[in-house]
């Protein structure tokens, strides 16, 4: 794994493992949350629902309490009594009821079907004894219980919470109840609120994770991306020099040559001729070694000048690249086998070392691939200037050649990497059009900016 992808799990994992331990524990809070709103909303709802029911059952019992304090025992007073309570309702499920002590019912205003039926072995489904508990919580004084009952309004057998007390005198059971099935709904309705809260908190850390690690690789390709910038800035910076280097050396191999090697060659040569001029004169004939070292040494000398040349023409520093071309051109076609041809369009400006340096080194490379492999009969150079930069074109009638393939061969096509390489170090790009038997043309452009950059430095 690169350092810098190391870097990127260092800082993600961290934020990762602290937001799932938030997450942890906002799970746990919210377990530890809902169970207390639920004990404290069931705990709230039944002790205001116990002092309801105490409310109604004393209200009830007030509005017979004249009566069963008359000392009147008879059955009219006690169905006097019974009508009273009957007609006290509230809501739709909210009911007084009679029993005796015995179990038998003496008043239900909501179910009269159960009127003088005895109760007394009634158990609930879980095998509890209803009525039984309600009429021993009575005789001890009143009290509340739980139980289950069918609800008039849904039929549905639910839980209820009674309040019950006891008139002994007449051998009564007096009491009231309150359905809690809202209680569930009211309760379930709480649960429901906080499991949205804790859901919409838990969302908010997924989404604030994701962006941290959106962010977090949002900055690491910021910074890969600064880095290849930099990198890629030092590599363009460091081919330029290494090119420079080239040329530098290339110019002082020329000036030794052409001030060393050259007129070492000069002064042999005209030792030479003297010595020759000195013979005639004496009416002496030259040995015919002495002509061919002459000779040796004409062709030795222009040999050094070609060399010279070639390693760094004097007029591209002194004439500028629109002249060296033309020289180059002359010098490649005075062979007899090509024809080249240069033209300069729009108005010659002074470019920059690096520039003109880097085009005249593309200019003697594409020559050197045209002698070695096109088998041309003509080039064609052209050297444009235009305000958006500097372009050369050359273009060859030789056999052509398959230029993918060429690319695609590491041991093909070193010429081609030389001069991509060379242009890319100064800014500047080449494209190829080739295809066997349809010749050759290259493309070589620097843009202006590329240009302004090196007048800057």
């Amino acid at each position: 794994m690169r350092l810098k992808a190391k870097l990127l799990v260092l800082a993600a994992v961290p934020l990762l493992l602290s937001l799932a331990l938030i997450m942890v524990a906002v799970l746990h809070q919210e377990r530890e949350l809902v169970r207390r709103e639920h004990a404290l909303v069931k705990d709230s709802y039944m002790e205001a629902r116990r002092i309801e029911l105490r409310h109604y059952v004393d209200l009830g019992v007030s509005t017979v309490i004249p009566l069963y304090e008359s000392g009147l025992d008879d059955d009219a007073t006690r169905a006097k009594a019974i009508g009273l309570l009957s007609a006290l309702d509230y809501g739709s499920d909210g009911y007084f009821f009679v029993y005796d002590l015995q179990g038998r019912v003496l008043m239900h205003s909501r179910q009269p079907e159960l009127v003088g039926q005895n109760l007394w072995a009634l158990r609930d489904p879980a095998g509890r004894p209803t009525i039984q508990q309600l009429i021993e919580e009575a005789k001890s004084g009143g009290g509340f219980v739980d139980y289950l009952w069918r609800k008039p309004s849904t039929g549905q057998l639910v839980p209820k919470l009674g309040y019950v007390v006891a008139l002994p005198r007449w051998n009564w059971m007096v009491g009231t109840g309150l359905y809690l099935d809202d209680i569930n709904a009211t309760v379930a309705e709480v649960d429901r609120q906080v499991s949205s809260n804790i859901k919409t908190t838990l969302l908010w850390i997924v989404c604030i994770a994701f962006g941290g690690i959106a962010v977090i690789s949002v900055s690491g390709l910021w910074l890969n991306l600064s880095e290849h910038r930099v990198a890629d800035a030092k590599l363009r910076l460091l081919a330029r020099q290494v090119v420079q280097s080239q040329e530098d050396e290339r110019a002082h191999l020329a000036r030794e040559l052409h001030d060393g090697t050259s007129q070492t060659l000069v002064s042999a040569k005209l030792l030479v001729e003297s010595a020759v001029d000195q013979l005639e004169r004496e009416h002496h004939r030259a040995p015919p070694a002495l002509a061919k070292a002459l000779t040796r040494l004409n062709e030795s000398l222009s040999e050094v000048r070609r060399i010279s040349h070639r390693l760094r023409p004097a007029m591209l520093d002194t004439l500028g690249l629109p002249v060296a071309l033309q020289l180059l051109g002359r010098e490649f076609g005075e062979d007899g086998q090509t024809e080249v041809t240069v033209e300069v369009e729009g108005e010659p400006a002074t470019l920059p070392e690096e520039v003109k340096t880097a085009l005249f080194r593309v200019a003697q490379e594409a020559l050197a691939n045209v002698a070695k492999h096109a088998a041309a009969q003509s080039v064609r150079i052209e050297l444009g200037f235009a305000p958006d930069g500097v372009g050369l074109h050359i273009a060859d009638d030789g056999r052509g050649f398959d230029a993918e393939a060429v690319q695609l061969d590491p041991r093909r096509g070193i010429g081609l990497r030389n001069m991509r390489e060379r242009l890319a170090s100064i800014g500047g790009s080449i494209s190829l059009r080739a295809a066997p038997g349809a010749g050759t043309v290259l493309y070589a452009d620097v843009p202006t900016k590329a240009i302004e950059r090196f007048k800057t430095l």
